[in-house]
């Protein structure tokens, strides 16, 4: 069992889809990148999630995993302090997958909202496989694996977290009870020592009693900072401030992220499947001439005409890159004609070429010297192992199966 309290631990994945746009930073990437120092982030590749719906043509997912990890280091996401890997080096991820499966009802995969949605999307692809009906459950055994305390997720991506914790829920429900757990549970509360009894049981009682969130948030605290208590004790400790059976899989909360809308060059959503976007570390002189001629309000064809931002897919991007004062002098700006479309491009271009060209110069050293991303996906990986290995010990442990 990790002795990382369970509070201070944040994973996300991501799928390779090759080099990363302006779109997967704003949406994901500069979020990590702040987390990463709030808390203990694993960050990890999800390249078993890709032939869900790419199983056709595999032969590029190498390229593809070294591409986007670059950009992950170029954004800013630091290896020191976070665990980089790829899902497949851990086969932690498909053991769980497969246990879960046996205790999943057919119809919790089948209600997820993307599932329909996704395969609405993507006719021209046959979906009607296991690995796609299941992806939802891959990924919940992905987040359960690391027994985060939370997963950063748009509004879009929390009913996956719901699922993930119903399925917490009925893993602990099945297989969390063991004869006289109140007895044990009560003799293990004396083993904390001191004024820690009572305070177990009284933060215990306010949010058994009265939903008090954060009395549950001090206890688990009381209860993980404790050395004194076996794991076993620790595990029937947390489940008891909640019911009556040990929580061996912790339920994560969704942590909502601002994801701010970022418009392609043709106005619609970033996306490489529109040929709209700004790569991450693109030439500076593409990105430049590429916001030169992005498309702006329609109804404004002469210099003289007068404008509206909010038709103006432009006007969207100085909502992200953009200071207050230059946001006033762009909207006043157009609306008077009192400026003409390049003018209120350029202060966009000088901010996004200089944030591009940062990213340019943090990829560098690892674009020359590949193997140091290669060793750093191996040290992740093995980090990573080691926190699975111990959620997999529990587990087996819990079903009664033969531990490796």
């Amino acid at each position: 069992m990790s002795t990382v309290p369970q509070g201070q631990r944040v994973l996300s994945g991501m799928r390779p889809t090759g080099a990363l746009h302006l779109g997967n930073y704003h949406g994901a990437l500069r979020n990590w990148v702040e987390l990463q120092y709030q808390y203990e982030c694993y960050f990890f590749v999800a390249d078993w999630h890709a032939l869900t719906t790419d199983y056709e043509d595999t032969s590029g997912l190498p390229q593809a995993i070294h591409e986007v990890v670059i950009d992950w280091l170029a954004a800013g996401v630091n290896p020191s302090v976070a665990t980089l890997f790829v899902q497949s080096a851990v086969p932690e991820h498909a053991e769980l997958h497969l246990l879960l499966s046996m205790i999943t009802p057919l119809g919790w995969l089948e209600r997820v909202p993307s599932y329909k949605d996704q395969q609405e999307q993507l006719r021209q692809k046959d979906l009607a496989t296991y690995g796609f009906l299941g992806y939802p459950l891959l990924q919940s055994a992905d987040i359960l694996l690391y027994r985060p305390a939370f997963v950063p997720v748009g509004e879009d991506q929390v009913a996956h977290v719901e699922v993930t914790r119903e399925l917490a829920r009925r893993f602990n429900h099945l297989y969390g009870r063991e004869p006289d757990f109140e007895q044990k549970a009560e003799a293990a509360i004396k083993q904390l020592g001191g004024r820690n009894i009572t305070l177990y049981r009284q933060l215990r009682r306010r949010f058994q009693e009265a939903g008090d969130q954060s009395a549950l948030e001090r206890a688990r605290a009381v209860v993980e900072s404790n050395a004194r208590i076996t794991v076993a004790d620790r595990d029937r400790l947390l489940g008891y401030l909640e019911g009556s059976y040990v929580t061996i899989l912790p339920e994560p909360q969704a942590l909502l992220t601002a994801t701010p809308r970022v418009p392609g060059l043709d106005g619609r959503k970033m996306s490489k499947s529109y040929g709209n976007t700004i790569l991450l570390r693109e030439d500076p002189d593409s990105v430049a001439a590429k916001l030169r001629t992005m498309q702006t309000d329609p109804a404004r064809v002469r210099r003289s005409d007068p404008g509206d931002p909010d038709k103006c897919p432009v006007w969207d991007l100085h909502k992200v890159y953009s200071n207050e004062a230059t946001r006033e002098w762009v909207n006043a700006g157009c609306r008077t004609a009192g400026i003409g479309c390049l003018d209120c491009k350029k202060p966009l271009i000088d901010r996004i070429v200089e944030e591009v060209s940062g990213m340019r110069r943090r990829a560098q050293e690892f674009q020359e010297n590949p193997e140091l991303v290669t060793n750093l996906l191996a040290e992740g990986g093995e980090k990573a192992r080691e926190v699975a290995r111990a959620t997999l010990d529990d587990v087996r442990r819990a079903m009664h199966l033969r531990s490796q």
